[in-house]
C-alpha cells in the first residue's frame, strides 16, 4: 500500500520540508466547546464522544510539556520519527483567552524537538487574534496548521448534528486565515445523516474552491455515549459501508490537486467505544482498499 503515489500526504510533505521524519504528538489540553458549555448549545455534537478520538482525554490533565514529552517517547520506539507537530486535538484549542491560549501554545513550541502546531478547533471559534498568534509563530520559523472542523457544506446537516454553525462561519475564517497565510487543513465527515456520498463530493468542491491547503477526511461513525448512538439504536441512523466509504475517498483524491495535503483519510475509534460501523476499527485494511481502487485496472 502506498497512497502517495496517488497523494500528497502530510508525512511526506514533512519529511521533504524538514529534511526527516516528523510525527504529530497528540495533547488534550481540556477545553470545551461552545455548544458544550452553553453559549451555542448543550450536548455537543450528536456524534461526539471526544474519547473517540482522543483516548486520553479526562478532567485532570498533564502539563503541557510532560503530555509532549511523553509522546514523544512512544513515537521514537514506534516510528523512530525525531522531529514532532504538537497536535491540539480534543474538543476546540482556540476557546479561550487570548494570554491563556499563547501560555499553551508556547509550552509546546518550547518542549525539545517540536518544530511546530497544528490547532484543531471549529470554525466560529477563530477570532483575529488567535489567527494573529499563530501566523507570529509561522513568521518565526515553526510549521503552522489551524485544522478547521466544518464536516459538511450543508447547512441542514450541520443542523442535524447540533454543530452550532454554519458554513458562512468557514468561509469567513478560512479568508481571514489565508489572508495572513496560515495554512488550512479542512475537516470533512463522510456519511452524515440524510447524505449521500454525492454531498460530501459537494463539500469537496466548494472547500477547494474557497481554498484549503489541506484535508482530513473522516467517516462518521457510532461510538458509545453519544446523541448519535441513541439514534442509530432506534434504527434512525444508517452508516455507510466500506466499500461506499472507500469509494468516495478515491473518487475524493481523484478530483483533489496534488498540491492539497491529506492529513487522513480515514478515521478509527477503539473497539471498546465504537458501535457501528465495524470497519471503523480496522485502519489498515481501509487503507489498502482504497489505494487498490485507485490502482490502474489491470488487462
Amino acid at each position: 500500500m502506498d497512497l502517495t503515489k496517488h497523494a500528497t500526504t502530510l508525512g511526506r510533505h514533512l519529511k521533504q520540508k524538514w529534511g526527516e521524519r516528523v510525527h504529530k504528538v497528540s495533547i488534550n489540553a481540556a477545553f470545551t466547546c461552545p455548544n458544550r458549555d452553553g453559549s451555542k448549545g448543550i450536548g455537543g455534537c450528536t456524534f461526539c464522544n471526544n474519547a473517540s478520538f482522543s483516548p486520553s482525554d479526562k478532567k485532570i490533565v498533564t502539563p503541557i510539556s510532560e503530555q509532549v514529552l511523553a509522546g514523544q517517547k512512544v513515537i521514537v520506539k514506534r516510528t523512530g520519527a525525531k522531529k514532532y507537530l504538537a497536535y491540539f486535538q480534543s474538543y476546540t484549542n482556540t476557546y479561550a483567552e487570548i494570554d491563556y491560549l499563547k501560555t499553551l501554545y508556547e509550552s509546546a513550541l518550547n518542549s525539545p524537538n517540536v518544530v511546530g502546531i497544528s490547532v484543531g478547533t471549529r470554525p466560529d471559534c477563530v477570532p483575529d487574534a488567535v489567527l494573529d498568534l499563530l501566523q507570529s509563530y509561522q513568521q518565526k520559523g515553526h510549521e503552522v496548521w489551524l485544522e478547521l472542523g466544518l464536516q459538511s457544506s450543508f447547512d441542514a446537516s450541520l443542523q442535524r448534528v447540533n454543530r452550532g454553525h454554519g458554513f458562512a462561519e468557514y468561509v469567513d475564517a478560512v479568508q481571514r486565515a489565508r489572508s495572513r497565510g496560515l495554512q488550512v487543513c479542512t475537516h470533512l465527515i463522510a456519511g452524515m445523516p440524510s447524505e449521500k456520498p454525492e454531498d460530501t463530493l459537494v463539500s469537496l468542491e466548494k472547500v477547494l474552491a474557497l481554498g484549503t491547503d489541506g484535508l482530513k477526511i473522516h467517516p462518521l461513525h457510532v461510538v458509545k455515549g453519544t446523541q448519535l448512538a441513541r439514534e442509530w439504536k432506534r434504527g434512525e441512523y444508517q452508516p455507510m459501508t466500506q466499500a461506499d466509504y472507500v469509494q468516495l475517498v478515491a473518487e475524493i483524491i481523484r478530483r483533489t490537486p496534488k498540491s492539497i495535503i491529506f492529513h487522513r483519510f480515514t478515521g478509527t475509534a477503539s473497539e471498546e467505544l465504537l458501535l457501528a460501523p465495524a470497519w471503523c476499527s480496522k485502519k489498515w485494511i481501509v487503507l489498502n482498499d482504497i489505494c487498490n481502487a485507485l490502482e490502474p485496472e489491470r488487462a
